[in-house]
């Protein structure tokens, strides 16, 4: 009796890891999707970039503000962009670091999980002998 209250607890405890190992794999999947996000736009801002670098002192820049464009300094409008550019590498950087975070869980929960699977074919195969 004692040994199948005990791999009933220790099946009820990979549950539980496996719950948490499917949880950690959700947060993996939307990190990536935000990630993905923000390095198109990342993309898109150097190429405003370099178009506003193209341009000459003179030059007329319009920004969209909800449907109406108004007229932009272009020193400002650079200054804008390349904020922007700085704020989304700050967010790509932190994303990496907690996916690096994530990962690292997920693979420490991938061996807790390994472990208790050998365990309890370990107590099954005791089982079965005696």
């Amino acid at each position: 009796m004692g040994s199948s209250t005990a791999i009933r607890e220790l099946q009820r405890d990979l549950e539980n890891k496996a719950n948490d190992l499917s949880k950690l794999q959700k947060d993996i999947a939307k990190n990536h999707q935000v990630r993905k996000k923000y390095t198109i736009q990342l993309g898109e801002n150097e190429l405003v970039l370099k178009e506003l670098d193209l341009l000459n002192e003179g030059a007329n820049v319009y920004k969209l503000i909800g449907p109406v464009l108004v007229k932009q300094d272009l020193a400002e409008a650079n200054a804008n962009v390349r904020k922007r550019i700085e704020y989304i590498s700050a967010e790509l950087k932190r994303l990496d670091g907690n996916l690096q975070d994530l990962e690292e869980k997920q693979n420490s929960k991938k061996d807790a999980i390994f472990k208790l699977q050998q365990r309890i074919q370990s107590f099954q195969a005791g089982k079965a002998k005696a």
